[in-house]
């Protein structure tokens, strides 16, 4: 089954954390889809993956910028898997599909959207009722990741 973590994010902002993740992603060698709650995010991720930094930058595209499968990150709204990663990242309230063709799933919420926290909620019930390892990670107020659950 797909290990499955929920990062609940409450001090620092998707566009702070998720490039460190996908840097950690792409050092182990993994491949990454992003998969994007909506084309004005999806546009938006796209040009702060370029910029986050001003020492570096994270490899990635989208279906507009040519082969899907040559991308180390892929971005996207769609539920596919185009270029054979290991690890998809739920952003922007993206639905998970079927999460078992990869090793794991990383599901990220604002933490301070009751809303988003209601179908984390409904997304916990359903993968954990699925078979897979799910874990549960907050941010302290320190900035630091403790597993919740």
């Amino acid at each position: 089954m797909t290990e499955v973590l929920f990062y609940h994010l409450q001090n620092a902002p998707l566009e702070q954390v998720l490039p460190q993740l996908l840097e950690r992603s792409l050092a182990r060698p993994w491949r990454a889809v992003v998969k994007v709650g909506n084309a004005e995010r999806l546009e938006a991720l796209v040009n702060h993956l370029w910029t986050y930094r001003d020492d570096s930058f994270l490899p990635h595209g989208t279906r507009e910028d040519g082969p899907a499968e040559v991308q180390p990150i892929f971005l996207t709204v769609e539920d596919e898997n185009p270029n054979g990663a290991q690890v998809i990242f739920l952003v922007d309230g993206a639905e998970p599909g079927d999460v078992t063709g990869y090793e794991r799933c990383v599901l990220m919420f604002d933490g301070r959207d009751e809303e988003a926290l209601a179908r984390a909620r409904e997304h916990w019930k359903r993968l954990k009722g699925e078979g897979h390892d799910a874990t549960y990670w907050q941010q302290s107020d320190g900035g630091r990741w403790e597993k919740k659950a």
